[in-house]
């Protein structure tokens, strides 16, 4: 049997992680994003609490009721040297109630990765170090991992284990995956060698063949089968997804649903490039124009989401909008009980629904947004959450997505976006996090 990936995060705990709604980044290994209920927004008035500082605010993480964890890192990309850290918060006032010391990061710049394991505790990754912390914020463990570069998050597999990546670029190496055991966060196995760089995040499969871990690369999408003591590459299993070089861009984390991965490519923009092309990763001497998201792409292409089949590597792909030069700094979402996949391009601006019923994609409609970050969807009621960033204000909108209907619209706070997470909360509300901004949205 071929694995479907047609089972959802959401239904019942996730092997591995604490009991939780959304223990880790994007809802589960699966990163579909979706969650149960809904904020039921139509017709009912958004509030916001917003908090600011000088943090790079990354992601929450439910570990239990009422017990929510943000983590993130030093936007350090000169001066002092950056660290990461994590926060226990009031779920209404976002104030800290507990915080982690300094955590090393081995002085790279990037945003890392939470999640609350079954045991407990707090698993992060920053940099090239991995900690675990206690609910306390209390340093358990911490290990400097094998590869001297930022890692791009992590993933508690089933039997507890932690896998994690470095991120490369084009003509930077390959990417080494390295699995760790969650107690002293020593080494389990050797650490496996992709046949090229990677770029976006992990995400694994549990199904009656086995467990799989996906990750897209520069040219192909790769398949990692889990073994007790080791992880072994599929290289019968590498479809390519990026074909023509001097018009697409790499692609981002993938989204495992309805029998195939999602993914988008055109995600390693100026701002990337200018990060990843320094060790350590992300530090400068001075401010450096190229960090911005808004720069033009690098790439003549049209922004595409592509949907490759689990069954056969089958690579279907559409390019929603018409601006050349796409780019994104965030994933899509398929959410199969509506037959839609959700995309965007962030560079030149654009949201759709693109309808996955068939053999081919199609446009079933368009906002005009400019989204960058993870967004939630609950198709339950059919919402979708979703930043939408205009001229130094980034704000949260929520779009019907039978229809493509904005059904509401409200303000952060926040005056920078990027692609980091949104999580949803137990009462009709979203958690918000970006750069020197984290927000609670709640509707009545």
């Amino acid at each position: 049997m071929i694995e479907s990936s047609t089972a959802l995060d959401r239904a019942g705990p996730l092997p591995g992680y604490r009991s939780s709604p959304w223990p880790v980044e994007s809802g589960g290994n699966r990163r579909q994003k979706a969650a149960a209920g809904g904020v039921r927004a139509r017709g009912a008035t958004p509030r916001v609490t917003t908090r600011t500082g000088d943090r790079w605010n990354v992601m929450f993480v439910w570990r239990g009721p009422g017990e929510l964890y943000l983590g993130g890192t030093m936007p350090a990309f000169h001066g002092p040297p950056p660290f990461g850290w994590l926060q226990r918060v009031d779920p209404e006032s976002l104030e800290p109630l507990a915080e982690s010391p300094r955590l090393p990061c081995g002085d790279h710049v990037w945003c890392g990765a939470i999640a609350a394991h079954e045991s407990g505790d707090i698993v992060k990754i920053n940099g090239n170090y991995i900690h675990r912390l206690d609910p306390d914020c209390r340093v358990v463990a911490e290990r400097r991992l094998p590869v001297d570069g930022a890692h791009n998050g992590l993933l508690v597999l089933s039997d507890g284990s932690i896998v994690t990546k470095d991120l490369r670029l084009a003509g930077q190496g390959p990417s080494t995956v390295t699995r760790l055991k969650a107690d002293g966060l020593e080494p389990l196995g050797e650490p496996l060698q992709l046949p090229e760089g990677s770029m976006g995040r992990i995400a694994s499969d549990l199904t009656e063949d086995g467990e799989f871990i996906y990750i897209p690369g520069i040219e192909r999408v790769w398949r990692i089968r889990v073994e007790p003591d080791r992880l072994t590459l599929d290289r019968d299993r590498a479809p390519r997804y990026r074909t023509e070089h001097g018009e697409q861009g790499l692609a981002w984390d993938g989204c495992l649903s309805d029998g195939s991965l999602w993914i988008m490519d055109n995600g390693d923009i100026d701002s990337l490039r200018a990060i990843f092309s320094r060790r350590p990763n992300g530090r400068f001497d001075g401010p450096d124009a190229r960090l911005s998201w808004r720069r033009p792409a690098p790439w003549s292409g049209r922004q595409r989401l592509l949907r490759i089949s689990l069954q056969d590597g089958r690579v279907d792909a559409i390019s929603p909008f018409d601006a050349a030069g796409g780019g994104i700094i965030a994933p899509p979402v398929n959410v199969p009980e509506l037959g839609l996949c959700i995309a965007w391009d962030s560079i030149n601006g654009g949201l759709a629904g693109i309808s996955t019923a068939g053999d081919d994609l199609a446009v079933a409609w368009t906002v005009d947004a400019r989204p960058t970050m993870q967004p939630v969807v609950f198709p339950e009621t059919g919402e979708l959450v979703i930043n939408d960033y205009r001229d130094g204000d980034d704000g949260l909108i929520v779009v019907d997505m039978r229809t493509g209907e904005i059904v509401s619209r409200i303000g952060t706070g926040s005056r920078l976006a990027n692609g980091m997470f949104l999580t949803p909360g137990t009462d009709r509300d979203i958690y918000y996090c970006s750069t020197f901004a984290i927000a609670r949205v709640q509707w009545r």
